[in-house]
């Protein structure tokens, strides 16, 4: 069988690491980009739903929070209805730097897909799309504390 998780796996560390290397200069560390990026794009959006949509744990995810935070990246504020809910938004330091993040993200598309025609493009994100919904299942099991059966 072929290794495909290996070679995903590879192309996410290496986009990781380009990423960290570039974003220091924002003091943006060990991924914080993609919470900023999802906080950017989802205004009002609740922790829960954060790590959800990252496929990272709560206690992952709040460490994650709580640097923005202190940063001066995001910004929580209480639910208008439920004061147990915080709300997290991007703050305007926040917003200043998603548009880089943003553009660093299109280049490295752009790179990926070099000599990719548009249907094989469109193939291959139909493909990891389908891949990633089959792990979901798995880690939505793990999640709740079930073990697979290998």
């Amino acid at each position: 069988m072929k290794e495909i998780l290996r070679e995903i796996g590879m192309i996410a560390r290496a986009l990781d690491s380009i990423s960290n290397i570039e974003f220091k200069e924002y003091n943006l560390t060990k991924g914080q980009y993609l919470y900023l990026v999802r906080v950017c794009e989802n205004p009002g959006i609740i922790q829960e739903k954060l790590a959800e949509m990252i496929k990272v744990d709560r206690t992952t995810a709040s460490r994650a929070i709580k640097k923005l935070e202190i940063q001066g990246f995001i910004e929580k504020r209480d639910d208008s209805h439920n004061q147990k809910i915080k709300k997290l938004f991007p703050t305007e330091k926040g917003q200043s730097v998603y548009p880089f993040i943003r553009r660093e993200n299109d280049y490295s598309n752009t790179v990926a897909l070099s000599g990719f025609s548009e249907e094989e493009s469109e193939t291959l994100f139909y493909l990891l799309q389908k891949v990633r919904k089959n792990i979901e299942i798995d880690w939505e099991f793990v999640k709740k504390g079930n073990k697979r059966n290998y």
